[in-house]
């Protein structure tokens, strides 16, 4: 071994154990929201996530997972520790990639190279190593169970191998390495697809060291080769095979009547064997280039095996079990993720585009009595004559999608959008707003963790910013040094090898731009996305590595010594990954955050035993799936996904016991839910019921598809109708006073029926289903709404809702004019002051990013205001004083800073005799107003929201202030408010 091979292992190994210690001392000790909850309860039992999927992640979170040894509240951190350990090894193998291209541009052998040769090829590899250790974006998917530190790990040994590989001389070894890289592809594949994106780029590798004599043909084919390569990894392999075998499972069981899997039996048969004689075949005839494409084949196909384990735990029916791929069809809608529907890319419709028709697409399937039979196509739309466009940049259907883009593109209404809209909408927000801004973040610097936020350049620091801004933990300036140093790297791979500034420059661009034209990004995303470009950010930090190589060639003019110039080089780049750590060390420090399971805990705790809850989304569903699945916490309530409920295999999930909870009282059969089937009720009024509707026998009707209730499609087919925008449901009075359900005083309120107005639109099948649950339950099982939902999610039933905590709980008795419900003060109180979990909460050396900050405080805080409010009212003014102490320990401002809601804590301070209180709130909240609206305005730079935000708790502190007679408070926060107004327009934001 060299002195150069030695110095590179110990070095590399010394850099890993950085990132390792890095990424363990920050990481989260439990579930992170968003869908690290989901993947660390499938990880732990081995279950199915949302599509599509991550098989061998999970098996190697479930061997972490072991690590808990029964600890079931560590199990959440031993899974995260699969992200820390393999993010620390793609340091490992980047440093070693920076060291192995380093030395082209050194151009010497090995034994070659001299001391300050190995110090600069050192320097190099952990300067570029270490500042992608600390790089934001990655650093942000280290240190949580998501799968982009794994997907990273894979993209990194791939590329490795392949410049490994192209050192290597003896052709029986480089075949050998040939297919490890196919091995390693294939495992990729049940971690994420980044990893695939680099396969035409390396391509380009594989070019240059097998023709010497190269030419700008042969390069656009063999890009044009790794392209087809590609395709027949991502289209012909990943869905492709499962798609043959499922045809020959058709033909085999409708047409031979054999039994269900032999059609996949004898695909798998044929397959192998076919692929087995090619091997041999091509050993006989002594086909090098043949046999290694096969064997590569083979090896591809053995680590895509790990999907094998989605088709078998489906089989089990596990409680996490999205899409039920449990047999070959099912899993080619899984793996294609065809629930999330699509965008075109190259040619089609835009968000104006309007279909005239719709025709049956493919058949979809599903047992019974023996044979696969058809249930159901798929539809294919069609448009308007021209109004499909090249390169469509701008389709979404969601709502407040369309608006968005007239407002992005000032289109009018129903006009349709230009090439060049397209084009401005792709560089502007595509690629400007979803790509470069991210860029910037990870090598320029960040303004700070709120949505949407900026850069800072090396001048901002001179700004004056806000305290928002300026404390906000992610206010970060790397003074451009990172950028700098990545493009003097650029400049001197350009001058000393132009091939490897071609293959990396191609991986850089695949790996982001290129996946933004793909992604076609919607006008607004649930969160930032950077972490999807994490690819191109680990191409930079290559070139970061080559800037010390740079740098070292600058200094030669002042500096003779090879030596002391390669240690000066180094010394000065490291300047770069340090500054890159010491400032995002604290927005990266997860430890001691718990809240996100917290958050679960409280929000199942807001509900009695053996409770219905309906949630939304991710963050509200996600660690309630943890808790339930990994930590064994409120089994006894089931979790409804409304977001889920429109899917049929998820109502079957429902209609089954899970845990100590029992089958949700669903009354429609399997034919009423089906895909196809009653995904939309449309609203159309029918005179003769137009007074009202009983729910028990509308649901009745749909249960038998009544033609009374149906209206054709333009398909043919028919559909269930709301034939009334007024329900009402009948109510046993007698049993349920009989249940101590409700409150004594409302008791009297108790009627034989409670009717509502459920209005005149549209409903989706989650709602039937909702409205079926609730008719078939009788009030036997406590029904609870989280109070996260969105207002149309409540079925305009909020009226008959009690608000218990983070919950609504639906009840047969009526508030008039509790439009937001009505409070129970004993259990509510009961719930928030002694069932409910605040770790950490009060700690300002926690981090809390947006997310923290948003739905999860936003929800404890409104429920403490609406708690201390009825308390208050109820003259219990002692107990309403211990509710809203605890809140304000709970989540000081030192650490949770105050937000819209704790403006309304003010009144209930000054009624409960708290002035001082009241007044120190008010003067905090006002100043950060005046300073941030003072900022804004000078800067042009707030958006029309954080205005209106800001502007209206002055308006609340105004208006508390005025009620509670403290007229020299009122008057000093009336002249800010006013001197904001008059720069300000609520609703069209800066004047």
């Amino acid at each position: 071994m060299t002195r150069f091979n030695r110095s590179n292992n110990l070095t590399g190994w010394i850099v890993f154990a950085i990132a390792l210690i890095t990424y363990t001392l920050t990481v989260e000790r439990t579930a992170s929201f968003w869908d690290c909850g989901e993947f660390i309860a499938c990880a732990f039992k081995l279950q199915v996530p949302h599509p599509p999927g991550a098989p061998f992640f999970l098996l190697i979170g479930r061997i972490f997972s072991l690590f808990a040894f029964g600890d079931l509240t560590n199990v959440a951190y031993w899974v995260n520790m699969v992200s820390v350990v393999s993010s620390a090894f793609t340091i490992l193998f980047l440093f070693w990639t920076i060291t192995l291209l380093a030395r082209k541009l050194i151009n010497k052998t090995d034994e070659e190279l001299d001391s300050s040769d190995i110090i600069l090829l050192m320097g190099s590899g952990i300067v570029g190593a270490l500042a992608y250790t600390w790089s934001d974006s990655f650093w942000f998917s280290a240190v949580e169970a998501e799968v982009y530190g794994m997907s990273s790990f894979f993209t990194a040994i791939v590329i490795w191998a392949v410049f490994k590989w192209e050192r290597i001389e003896d052709p029986a070894a480089e075949n050998r390495w040939l297919i490890l890289i196919a091995y390693l592809v294939g495992l990729s594949i049940g971690v994420h697809l980044l990893n695939l994106v680099t396969i035409p780029a390396l391509a380009l590798v594989y070019y240059f060291k097998k023709y010497p004599k190269t030419s700008v043909f042969g390069g656009i084919m063999a890009f044009a080769g790794g392209l087809v390569i590609l395709a027949i990894i991502n289209s012909g392999i990943i869905p492709g095979l499962p798609s043959i075998a499922g045809k020959f499972e058709i033909f085999f069981v409708n047409s031979l009547g054999l039994p269900y899997k032999s059609g996949v039996i004898f695909f798998i048969i044929i397959f192998l064997g076919a692929l087995i004689w090619g091997i041999r075949f091509s050993q006989k005839k002594e086909n090098v280039l043949l046999n290694t494409s096969l064997l590569s084949l083979a090896f591809v196909l053995i680590g895509y095996a790990s999907y094998l384990m989605v088709l078998v735990r489906a089989e089990y029916n596990p409680p996490i079990n999205e899409n039920n791929p449990n047999d070959v069809l099912s899993f080619v809608s899984y793996l294609k993720r065809e629930q999330y529907g699509s965008r075109p890319l190259l040619y089609g419709p835009s968000f104006v585009s309007s279909p005239v028709s719709q025709k049956r697409g493919a058949p979809m399937y599903r047992k019974q009595d023996g044979k696969y039979a058809i249930y159901d196509y798929r539809p294919e739309y069609e448009y308007e004559p021209g109004s499909n466009m090249l390169l469509p940049r701008m389709y979404s259907t969601q709502p407040g999608h369309p608006q968005l883009y007239q407002q992005m593109t000032g289109l009018a209404e129903g006009q349709k959008p230009t090439m060049g809209n397209n084009l401005s909408f792709m560089f502007s927000y595509q690629i400007g707003h979803m790509y470069w801004r991210y860029f910037l973040w990870n090598f320029v610097g960040r303004e700070s963790d709120e949505e949407g936020a900026g850069n800072m350049l090396p001048w901002d620091t001179a700004k004056q910013y806000p305290a928002p801004i300026a404390n906000n933990k992610a206010h970060d300036n790397y003074f451009m040094l990172p950028f700098i140093l990545g493009l003097l790297g650029i400049v001197i791979v350009y001058y000393r090898s132009k091939r490897d500034l071609l293959v990396l420059g191609l991986l850089f661009i695949l790996t982001g731009v290129a996946l933004v034209v793909y992604l076609n990004s919607p006008p607004t995303e649930p969160r930032e996305r950077d972490y999807i470009y994490v690819g191109s950010f680990y191409i930079f930090c290559i070139w970061i590595g080559f800037g010390v190589i740079s740098v070292a060639d600058a200094l030669s003019r002042f500096v003779k010594s090879s030596t002391t110039r390669a240690g000066a080089a180094t010394a000065l780049s490291l300047v770069v990954p340090i500054i890159m750590g010491a400032k995002g060390w604290d927005n990266h420090n997860r430890a001691h955050r718990y809240h996100s399971v917290d958050f679960a805990k409280n929000l199942l705790n807001s509900c009695a035993p053996n409770a219905i809850l309906f949630t939304g989304g991710d963050n509200d569903t996600f660690p309630l799936w943890y808790v339930q699945e990994v930590e064994g916490f409120r089994t006894d309530v089931r979790v409804c996904n409304l977001s889920l409920l429109g899917t049929d295999w998820y109502i079957d999930q429902m209609k089954r016991k899970t845990y100590k909870s029992e089958a949700l009282p669903i009354s429609l059969d399997k034919n009423n839910y089906a895909f196809g089937k009653n995904d939309i009720v449309p609203f159309y009024e029918i005179p003769s019921v137009k007074g009202g509707i009983n729910l028990k026998e509308y649901m009745g009707l749909v249960k038998q598809e009544n033609k009374a209730i149906q209206v054709p499609l333009t398909s043919g087919d028919m559909t269930s109708i709301l034939p009334s925008s007024v329900l009402f449901l009948p109510v046993n009075a007698e049993a349920v006073k009989k249940m101590n359900i409700i409150k004594s005083d409302l008791l009297p309120f108790v009627s034989d029926s409670i009717s509502w107005t459920i209005g005149k639109g549209n409903l989706y099948k989650s709602d039937l289903i909702m409205l079926d649950i609730i008719s078939t339950n009788d009030w036997k099982r406590p029904i609870y709404f989280s109070s996260t939902l969105g207002g149309s999610s409540y079925l305009n039933l909020k009226e008959y809702m009690q608000l218990e905590g983070y919950a609504f709980r639906l009840l047969p008795v009526k508030v008039p004019g509790a439009t937001d419900g009505y409070v129970n003060t004993d259990v509510m109180y009961n719930n928030l002051m002694n069932k409910m979990f605040w770790r950490e909460l009060d700690n300002p050396n926690t981090y809390y990013d947006n997310t923290y900050l948003g739905s999860p405080v936003a929800t404890a805080r409104i429920a403490f205001l609406r708690l201390t409010g009825q308390l208050i009212a109820d003259g219990r003014k002692e107990e309403a004083k211990k509710a809203i102490d605890k809140s304000l320990a709970t989540m000081p401002d030192k650490s949770i800073p105050y937000d819209q809601f704790s403006a309304n804590f003010i009144g209930p301070l000054f009624d409960l005799g708290e002035t001082k209180k009241a007044l120190d709130i008010a003067e905090t909240m006002a100043t950060r107003a005046d300073e941030v609206l003072t900022w804004a305005k000078d800067n042009g730079t707030t958006k029309r929201r954080d205005s209106s935000v800001y502007l209206y708790i002055m308006q609340i502190i105004v208006q508390e202030c005025r009620e509670a007679k403290q007229e020299a408070a009122a008057k000093k926060y009336e002249a800010i408010f006013q001197k904001h107004m008059a720069g300000y327009n609520m609703y069209g934001g800066q004047q």
